[in-house]
């Protein structure tokens, strides 16, 4: 059997799981999420963990995945996901419009970007953004989409970065 599908999830304190018959619901300090739940992974709470069995043999991949996303979860609504965006360039800078975040990158027209419900955003100084909130999967995609309006590119390094992303610089033409 998978060696992540045997590990048991620990609910932290103040975080509820909830399984019913066709859905997975953690509910916690941060907020409340749920998905899907597969047909024939049972989901045993005992202890304070969460353990994920499979009926069948072939169902030991999925419980990996699943018990990966409720461990996901958990962790989200108890501590939460951030990610960190860093704008470099002359004149790039992020600043928050109420709930909208607006971006001057270098177009003839600031960006304008709404944050979706559940996601956090703040700019703790005008060339730095902080995508926060309690889903993981919707923290990066957030991240991923202020990102692709200017990707980093590789002569001068301008554009839109993660802060621990790395840009592999290319040396210019030689004339």
């Amino acid at each position: 059997m998978s060696r992540v599908a045997k590990k048991p999830v620990a609910l932290a304190k103040g975080v509820e799981l909830n399984v019913q018959s066709d859905a997975i619901s953690v509910k916690g300090p941060k907020g409340t999420l749920s998905i899907a739940k597969p047909a024939g992974i049972e989901i045993k709470i005992e202890d304070g963990n969460a353990l994920l069995l499979p009926n069948d043999a072939s169902l030991v991949p999925l419980t990996g995945t699943l018990r990966a996303i409720v461990a996901n979860m958990v962790h989200g609504v108890s501590t939460g996901f951030e990610r960190k965006l860093e704008l470099v360039g002359v004149g790039y800078r992020a600043a928050m419009q109420g709930k909208d975040l607006s971006l001057s990158l270098g177009f003839s027209h600031p960006v304008v970007y709404a944050a979706p419900e559940g996601i956090t955003i703040t700019t703790p100084t005008q060339t730095e953004i902080l995508v926060a909130g309690a889903d993981k999967q919707l923290v990066g995609e957030v991240a991923a989409k202020i990102r692709g309006y200017r990707p980093p590119e590789p002569y001068k390094g301008k554009g839109v970065k993660y802060s621990d992303e790395t840009i592999i610089r290319k040396e210019a033409k030689k004339a």
